[in-house]
């Protein structure tokens, strides 16, 4: 009944109490009753507490669970919650793609995450270390040099692992960044109108709609290279999951990067179009400008 439901979010929400619960139970039930909006902000919340502990895995999940949820019942999916999914997605792909040798896309994705390494407050210097370490494998040698710049600031340096300070110092005092350049990022069609953009860009340059992101690789989706994991559901570049299935030499870590299922090349099919998807996913939304401030304040019984 309503006033059964009420009086459960009021002792969740500590007002009837004076403590409040942990938030994946008023998460889950806001599931329950198919207030998913408010699930949503609810597990922005959640995401945003395990992230600054540092428990990436758990706020990953959350908002998969999330992400998932709401596009199976075509609901959008709120920009805050994509982005955030996005960041921590892209962390959680680079052991992958270090595993398979392919260190350039190690370091866009690094790049990605240390540009935002704010929101990665209890490993802020083991994630820009590993940055530079595969920019500089990668090519990316003036992204490089900006990271390990960074890193020789003095809130940072007494921080550095010691096994990797001499090479970072050794990257700052070799010569200036004005002199280093990063190899140029490959290109590939937008989805939506054809154009060429860096395969590592997510927003269409002329209509400037977001674009759908591949769970293999972190580039944007191409639309004659399109398939949706059997597992998780998501978008992913074909040609690009087929490579990974084949680099990986284990079968136990041929999983999809998700939901960590067994996965096998015969299950994927290719997506002859996907502008149904397209546009779902750059449809506009009303409370779409909602950040991880405005989520916490929305654990308010709505």
């Amino acid at each position: 009944s309503e006033m059964l439901t009420h009086t459960l979010i009021d002792f969740l929400m500590g007002e009837s109490t004076g403590v409040v619960q942990d938030p994946v139970h008023i998460f889950r039930l806001y599931m329950a009753l198919g207030n998913y909006p408010q699930a949503a902000r609810t597990a922005m919340v959640i995401a945003h507490q395990e992230r600054e502990n540092g428990n990436y895995r758990s706020a990953h999940q959350t908002l998969y669970e999330t992400y998932r949820e709401l596009e199976a019942r075509g609901i959008r999916v709120p920009t805050s919650l994509r982005t955030s999914f996005l960041l921590l997605h892209s962390y959680m792909l680079v052991k992958k793609r270090i595993k398979i040798g392919d260190h350039v896309g190690a370091a866009r994705l690094l790049s990605r995450v240390a540009k935002n390494i704010s929101k990665f407050p209890s490993h802020t210097v083991p994630i820009l270390t590993s940055t530079v370490i595969e920019c500089q494998r990668g090519g990316l040698k003036k992204t490089a040099f900006e990271y390990a710049t960074q890193l020789m600031r003095p809130e940072h340096r007494s921080e550095l692992d010691p096994n990797y300070r001499r090479k970072i110092e050794a990257i700052v005092r070799r010569r200036g960044g004005s002199e280093l350049e990063d190899i140029q990022d490959e290109r590939s069609e937008s989805p939506y109108t054809g154009d060429m953009l860096d395969n590592f860009d997510l927003v269409c340059p002329t209509t400037k709609n977001p674009i759908p992101f591949c769970i293999i690789t972190g580039r944007h989706m191409v639309a004659d290279d399109w398939c949706f994991c059997p597992n998780s559901k998501l978008p992913a570049l074909y040609s690009q999951y087929v490579a990974f299935l084949q680099a990986v030499k284990n079968s136990e870590d041929r999983v999809d990067p998700l939901t960590n299922n067994p996965i096998a090349l015969e299950q994927l099919r290719k997506v002859n179009d996907p502008e149904e998807y397209l546009a779902a996913y750059s449809a506009p939304m009303d409370d779409d400008d909602d950040d991880e401030e405005d989520a916490q304040a929305g654990l308010a019984r709505p």
